[in-house]
């Protein structure tokens, strides 16, 4: 499929995802989010895509934000509109996909740009990158999830001391908050995402898919997380992986999962 504000790369069996404008800082509009509404429902539903690295092009930005020229004029009903859409078809789609999502964030991750890397499962910077939800300047608050798992990912101060203040944070301040886990040198960040993605994808597939769910599912609210682990890990007892991952350990070998 082609896309207009997306490069799609394939690696064996990891998928790159760019945010390709970087003349306009990789900022998220309309056909944007919409691409990538498309292009992650395409790379979670095929089979040879075992997980995804999403970043943005350049040097300068992961995405500086959204396109803030499509908000002039809305009213109340198209702002809550536009954040539901939003969230739904992107940010908690990658949130809940079931396979690893990580973002290297390349440069600037603000506003949305933020609550993307946010929605994906493992954030990865770049010493150079930038982070904040300058929202408030304009008038708003995050509308896509940013005020919910910026909390959930670094505490409620220091959450809350961010989206009021607007400030910025370095990477270094974002991995000693936990907003991040990883901070390389500009050259490294991508060699190291796939290094990190790639020892994730030697594990059981459907295991995968079912500690994400379980580990979503503690910040799901009427949900709860310890139910959904029992349940999946239950499950996990039904599949070949589990019986694969069982002969490999006593016989010593390496095991060969399938996904099955």
């Amino acid at each position: 499929m082609e896309f207009q504000n997306l490069t799609i790369e394939n690696k064996e069996r990891i998928q790159y995802i760019i945010i390709n404008r970087e003349s306009k800082l990789n900022a998220l509009n309309k056909d944007t989010l919409a691409e990538l509404h498309t292009a992650f429902t395409a790379a979670f539903n095929n089979p040879a895509v075992g997980g995804i690295i999403i970043t943005g092009a350049g040097t300068k930005a992961f995405v500086a934000g959204a396109d803030i020229s499509e908000f002039a004029g809305l009213d109340v009903k198209e702002g809550r509109a536009l954040a539901l859409k939003g969230q739904i078809n992107v940010f908690d789609l990658i949130a809940n996909g079931k396979k690893p999502v990580i973002a290297a964030i390349n440069g600037f991750a603000l506003g949305g740009g933020l609550e993307l890397a946010m929605a994906c499962h493992i954030r990865v910077a770049s010493e150079t990158a930038k982070m904040g939800l300058p929202e408030v300047t304009l008038g708003l608050i995050p509308g896509y999830g940013g005020t919910q798992r910026l909390a959930q990912l670094i505490g409620k101060g220091k959450a809350l001391e961010m989206i009021l203040t607007a400030d910025m944070i370095t990477a270094v301040e974002a991995h000693q908050y936990g907003l991040v886990t990883h901070v390389f040198c500009p050259e490294d960040l991508l060699p190291k995402a796939e290094e990190l993605l790639q020892k994730i994808l030697l594990r059981a597939p459907l295991a995968l898919a079912a500690a994400i769910h379980s580990v979503n599912a503690g910040f799901n609210d009427g949900t709860n997380g310890y139910e959904t682990e029992i349940e999946e890990f239950g499950k996990c007892f039904g599949t070949r992986d589990f019986q694969e991952g069982v002969d490999a350990f006593l016989a010593k070998r390496k095991a060969e999962f399938k996904g099955e």
